[in-house]
Parts: C-alpha cells; sequence; structure tokens
C-alpha cells in the first residue's frame, strides 16, 4: 500500500476521533465546562507562625520590634574586632574601607561623607540594619546582646555614645542622632506628617 493510500485510510479513523472527543463538551459548548475550578498546582505552602516570625524582623524607628537584650560599648568592641574590623577599619573611619563614622557636619559641604552618625537620623536603623544583613558574610547570626554591643560601639565611634554606655529595647531608641533634623516628611496627602519641613531647603547630597 502506498503512502498516499495509507493517509487516506487513516483520515476517518482520525475524523470519528475528533467527533467523540467534541462529544465530551458541555451543552455550553465550552470544554470541560462542567469539571468545576481547577484543583492547586501543588507549590509552596502555608506558611507557619515560626516562618512568618523569621522574617518579621523589622525595627521600627520608634523602636517597636526590638528584642530583649542588652550590650555595652566595650562588650560591642570585642564583637567590632571580631566581626566588622576587617571590612570597616580599626575605627570605621580608615580611607580605604566601608567608612561608618566620622563625617558630622559634611553634608552640607561640596563632599559629604554619609556615614552612621553624620546621615542616619535614627539609631535604631543601625540595629535593624546590622541585625538584617551583618556581618556580610553570616547575615543574622548575631544575638540580640551581640547586636545591642556592636551598635553602642559604632555609636560610640561616631562619638555619639560615651564608653559606659549600655543598650537596650528602652534606651536605643532615646538616642538623639545628629542627622535626625536633616530630613523632611513625605509630601503625599496619604502620609501623615511627622515633622515640620525646614525653613531653608535641604542641600544636595551628590
Amino acid at each position: 500500500m502506498s503512502a498516499s493510500n495509507r493517509l487516506l485510510t487513516a483520515l476517518p479513523l482520525l475524523a470519528g476521533l475528533f467527533v467523540a472527543g467534541c462529544g465530551d463538551q458541555s451543552s455550553s459548548g465550552e470544554p470541560g465546562a462542567d469539571a468545576g475550578p481547577p484543583g492547586p498546582l501543588g507549590l509552596g505552602s502555608e506558611a507557619d507562625q515560626a516562618e512568618i516570625e523569621g522574617w518579621d524582623i523589622d525595627i521600627r524607628p520608634d523602636g517597636q520590634g526590638l528584642p530583649e537584650g542588652s550590650g555595652t560599648v566595650r562588650e560591642g568592641e570585642q564583637v567590632y574586632e571580631e566581626h566588622c574590623v576587617r571590612c570597616h577599619g580599626a575605627f570605621g573611619t580608615e580611607p580605604d574601607s566601608h567608612v561608618i563614622a566620622g563625617g558630622q557636619d559634611s553634608l552640607g559641604t561640596d563632599e559629604p561623607t554619609l556615614t552612621v552618625g553624620s546621615f542616619w537620623p535614627h539609631a535604631t536603623t543601625l540595629f535593624d540594619y546590622t541585625r538584617r544583613a551583618m556581618p556580610f558574610d553570616k547575615p543574622q547570626s548575631l544575638s540580640a546582646d551581640e547586636l545591642y554591643a556592636v551598635t553602642a560601639y559604632v555609636l560610640h565611634l561616631n562619638d555619639i555614645l560615651p564608653m559606659d554606655a549600655e543598650l537596650d529595647a528602652e534606651s536605643l531608641p532615646e538616642v538623639e542622632m545628629p542627622n535626625a533634623d536633616g530630613f523632611i516628611p513625605d509630601p503625599r496627602p496619604d502620609v501623615e506628617p511627622h515633622a515640620v519641613p525646614p525653613s531653608e531647603p535641604a542641600p544636595r547630597v551628590r
């Protein structure tokens, strides 16, 4: 039998299969109209409370979310030397490192230095960022006590806290940052203002 004859023989069979498939449709003409909603895709799972708490670690400017614990500047010096000095230098000011100290009163100059002490408006932000992202090679590995301690030490490097200072969930939000008034409120109408805008525009930071 030639190829053309075999094709002609198969056509009626294919047509019958097509008609049978059409007969499975509902009277509405939509395939699977009576099948109901599709089942779950089987991807992921519902997060339990422990998983949610593992992600919900943000610290707000007023200190909401801070964990229990405490740490001193002297204790923070040890944490800093063990986990931070290789990237930020001995005092946080070395030009060949990631500078995190100094720079006060430089924001209005042609060469502003943005550091924890010169730019950040809230001390709690330092705790929050360190908790999430530091040390660079082992983020979220420090205990609450170590975080309070190294936060205190970095604030000490910026001449914000004395050497005998100690931080906890109550005292950290009370730390006054040098640039706390250097930001203006969000101008969007749906955002409640938290501060009065300065009379003079803030200098542009390059």
